[in-house]
Order: structure tokens, then C-alpha cells, then sequence
């Protein structure tokens, strides 16, 4: 193995491109690269390579009881990764993989302890971008790349999102444009016989049922050691403070230095700086904008941001008006 580059000397911060070979390079070295997915970027290493891995976490500031999910490619073993796929969670792949949703799924011995937090589980997950998946088939290991951001903070979903976040640490950014998507997948696990939701994501509960027969129970928040990512209460969320704006709230006064992130157009008073997710009132295209938004108003100099929770009856509402809810900066709509 050619001896790793001294990151340190090739500058402070990471290259942009497209260049499958040289991100395959820096993956086959142990060194961590920013990965496209059709949900979010990831911050990617070689899921088997547990010396790779404490890199990530360590450029991320990410704590070692959160799990990571681990990408798999097309081609890969399953049976090398994990000891059982129920059939549940086959039916579930055949539906929806390549996709936004990860299973947890008892893992083998060749998955370091450190990918999932000492759990018995690893998330598994098979992305949609082309990018990623021709990554993937060009190793003989699977990614483990949770999201390439700074723990905790706004997940990113544009390649110079990640360079913007890291230095040294992170050698390349494979370039795949936008994220298609823009939320974290779906993440379902199972428990006694049944399929139970751990994170909202990419993929809609209703959607899993038509292929269950049943409506998975949910178990979306942890504080301590967590089954999987996404599960704490703050989670993806800016440094301004961040509130959710109610229906019966006024507005905020004139000259108060807050903005407001509408998810879909309204009628708002000219006197408040208002970003609109959808002017065409698609959800879809609100969750898609939703980080790159919030990452604008958060580096935008207020005091405060405000957010309106997108009406529950429509699509993609429930993941949505989770990620809102985990950026804001009081647990108390989660009581």
C-alpha cells in the first residue's frame, strides 16, 4: 500500500471534483473523502478499516456512542456484512434499494465495534447517486459516511457545503451536484418479528406499509446511546437560535434583525426577511432545499430564525417537520 498522503502539506482545505480513481485512492490509503448521495453528503472511509473510521469521527467531532450507517455498493457481499437479512427487510431492499433507506441488520464479525457504537446492529444502506454507487463498485469494502458535516450541526447537500466544514482532514470531495432528495434516509430496524422506524427520512411510512402490510411502530428520539443516527433531540441545526413559527404567532416586529424559513409560499408581511422553500408549494422541493436554506440564513447574521412547520396531511410532512423540530432550539414540541 503506497504510504499516505501528508494532508497537512497539500493545504487547508479539500479539493472538489469528479475523479473516481483519486477518491478510491484516498479510501484504499485509510483516508476519509466527501461522498455524494441522493440524500445528503457524506464524510466516507473504509467501513472494515477501524483506524479509517476514528478519522471520521474525529474530523466530524462526532461522539462514539452515535453509530454510522455503512454503504454498500451493488455488487458487495451482504453475507460478509451481516448474519441475517429477515424478509421483511429483503422485501423492503427489493422495493426500495438503491434508495434513501438504511436497515439495521445483525452485523459480522468484519464490521469494526467502532462503526456501530459497540451495538450489535449496523445501519446498511444502498445509495441511489450514481457517483456513489460507481465509488462503491470500484472497492472491495463497503462506506461506512455518516453525514459530511460537523456533528450536531446542518447536514450538507452541495459538495462545497463539505469543503466549507473541513480541512486537512479531508483530502477530496467527489462533486455529484445537488442532492436529489436533501433529508437523511429512512431507518428502520426490527424488533420482535416487526419493522419499527428509528429515523424519518427519504422514504415515507406510508410507503414502507404498502410493502409491510403494516404501519411501523416509530422510535425517533434517544439521548443515550442512541440504535442509530439521527435520533437525538437537537440534531441537524444551525447556530442561531431557531424557533418554530405557530400558526397563531405574529410576525416579527419591523427592524427586528429574524428571519422567518416558510416551507411553502404565503402571505407574509413585506417587512420580515422571508426564504420560501417551494413557491409551487411542493413538498418534495422543500425538503430539498431545507439545509441549503438554513445554512444561508444561519451564516446571514440575525439573532434569531424562525421556521413554519409544513401542514401534517402532506407528503414528505412527517420527516420534514422532524428535521425542523431537531434544529429548534427547545425540546418542548417534542413533549
Amino acid at each position: 500500500m503506497p504510504n499516505k498522503p501528508n494532508l497537512e502539506k497539500e493545504g487547508t482545505a479539500p479539493s472538489i471534483g469528479t475523479d473516481l480513481g483519486l477518491a478510491a485512492r484516498y479510501l484504499r490509503q485509510g483516508l476519509p473523502v466527501g461522498m455524494p448521495t441522493e440524500t445528503v453528503y457524506g464524510m466516507a472511509a473504509n467501513a472494515l478499516d477501524a483506524e479509517a473510521v476514528a478519522r471520521v469521527f474525529k474530523a466530524k467531532k462526532r461522539p462514539d456512542f452515535d453509530p454510522l450507517i455503512v454503504h454498500v455498493g451493488q455488487k458487495s457481499p451482504l453475507q460478509d456484512w451481516v448474519r441475517e437479512i429477515p424478509s421483511e427487510a429483503q422485501a423492503l431492499m427489493s422495493a426500495f434499494w438503491p434508495g434513501p433507506l438504511t436497515l439495521l441488520l445483525p452485523k459480522t464479525e468484519r464490521i469494526p465495534g467502532l462503526v456501530t457504537s459497540g451495538l450489535d446492529r449496523v445501519g446498511l444502506r444502498m445509495p441511489r447517486h450514481p457517483l456513489a454507487l460507481a465509488l462503491l463498485d470500484m472497492l472491495d469494502f463497503p462506506l461506512a459516511a455518516p453525514s459530511a458535516n460537523l456533528f450536531g450541526y446542518i447536514s450538507p447537500t452541495k459538495a462545497l457545503h463539505v469543503r466549507e466544514a473541513f480541512g486537512p482532514e479531508l483530502p477530496y470531495v467527489l462533486d455529484g451536484g445537488d442532492c436529489e432528495i436533501g433529508l437523511e434516509s429512512t431507518i428502520v430496524g426490527f424488533e420482535n418479528g416487526k419493522a419499527c422506524v428509528y429515523r424519518r427520512g427519504g422514504i415515507e411510512s406510508c410507503a414502507l406499509a404498502r410493502v409491510l402490510g403494516y404501519l411501523p411502530e416509530e422510535r425517533i428520539r434517544s439521548e443515550e446511546h442512541p440504535a442509530a443516527p439521527g435520533m437525538l433531540s437537537r440534531h441537524y441545526a444551525p447556530r442561531t437560535p431557531l424557533s418554530i413559527l405557530k400558526a397563531d404567532q405574529p410576525w416579527p416586529e419591523p427592524d427586528s434583525n429574524v428571519a422567518v424559513i416558510l416551507p411553502l409560499a404565503e402571505v407574509h408581511p413585506a417587512h420580515v426577511k422571508v426564504w420560501v422553500l417551494s413557491e409551487n408549494k411542493d413538498p418534495y422541493e422543500a425538503a430539498r432545499k431545507w439545509y441549503a436554506c438554513l445554512r444561508e440564513a444561519d451564516q446571514a447574521g440575525f439573532s434569531q430564525i424562525f421556521v413554519r412547520m409544513l401542514p401534517e396531511h402532506l407528503p414528505f410532512a412527517d420527516a420534514l417537520n422532524d428535521k425542523f423540530m431537531r434544529a429548534a432550539d427547545s425540546a418542548d414540541h417534542w413533549a
